[in-house]
């Protein structure tokens, strides 16, 4: 039963996805496992992309243990490696008919620096590189079959964000917040530029993003200094007063994929204060992250550095 007011969207108004192939990133915890948990609980074929081979399997192992009506899948697949990315894609293509859903969820927070296997910074690459050529590699896949979506999750932590252009990769200054920050721009950047090019072609797929607010997860454990050791210190009275639950947090995620109300370009965050908790709703985002040009800079640059460009 659909709920009566638009802020109460909850797991309830998922609806029927038998039929439908979905694919997440980091699906073996936090907001990524209770929305592949959540999908397959209402039908859905749910391939969850991780890179821990492992983790990935008590994933699958505790949602069957709900006996979902829908059903699970491990790829294998880390982001901090292009290589590793472009050969998930084409096994997960060249094993599937159709994609209706990708949802582009892994990420770091505040990692101290560090490189992926191409020498990008690690937060740019993995939340953003990594992210930007799966997609290029699934957009036809996502266009041949029909309505799909492509959704990346950002973050409240995009509104300090600034895309240094002439030092993505923090090889001048590297300070771990920032360059998270960045990243998180850089996710609804992508997805406004994404979205301005699909609706240029006949494509019925959009573009959406979504920030979960502040939720109970482990996103940040990689993370050091004096700033996350006193969050960390924080966190049982934080998790009591002020974040929500992972399952909570993946609402947002949830209604981006799903919701037939939703529009390309759309984002989605909670409705509380702040929108640190609550129930979805469309949300607003800060003015770096309307730059079209910006967008279309962060674009070519990222086709060049991942050599992935997209035939749209």
């Amino acid at each position: 039963m659909a709920s009566s007011r638009e802020s109460d969207w909850t797991e309830g108004d998922i609806g029927d996805q038998t039929g439908r192939t979905i694919l997440i990133t980091g699906a073996n915890s936090g907001i990524g496992y209770e929305a592949a948990r959540a999908l397959a609980q209402h039908g859905a074929h749910v391939v969850l992309a991780c890179r821990t081979r492992e983790k990935a399997d008590d994933a699958v192992a505790r949602i069957d243990s709900s006996n979902p009506s829908g059903s699970t899948e491990i790829l294998e697949m880390d982001l901090a490696d292009l290589d590793s990315v472009a050969d998930a894609a084409s096994r997960f293509a060249s094993g599937h008919e159709r994609l209706d859903v990708l949802v582009n969820n892994a990420g770091l927070m505040a990692t101290p620096q560090q490189q992926t296997a191409q020498g990008f910074e690690m937060q740019f690459g993995v939340n953003h590189l990594g992210h930007f050529a799966l997609t290029g590699h699934l957009i036809e896949l996502l266009m041949a079959s029909g309505p799909a979506r492509v959704v990346s999750i950002s973050s409240q932590g995009h509104r300090p964000g600034k895309i240094r252009f002439e030092d993505v990769n923090s090889e001048k200054k590297y300070s771990p917040w920032p360059a998270y920050f960045q990243s998180k721009l850089a996710n609804l950047l992508f997805i406004r530029e994404l979205q301005r090019r699909l609706a240029l072609t006949e494509s019925e797929v959009i573009a959406v993003a979504a920030h979960p607010g502040v939720s109970s997860t482990n996103l940040g454990h990689e993370s050091s200094g004096m700033l996350t050791s006193m969050m960390q210190r924080a966190r049982p009275v934080f998790d009591r007063f002020v974040s929500q639950s992972a399952a909570m947090g993946a609402l947002p995620t949830l209604r981006s994929a799903v919701d037939p109300s939703v529009e390309g370009g759309d984002y989605f965050g909670p409705d509380g204060f702040g929108e640190q908790r609550g129930h979805p709703v469309k949300v607003g985002s800060s003015r770096r992250a309307k730059d079209d040009a910006a967008a279309g800079r962060l674009w070519e640059l990222s086709e060049h550095l991942t050599a992935v460009t997209y035939p749209i």
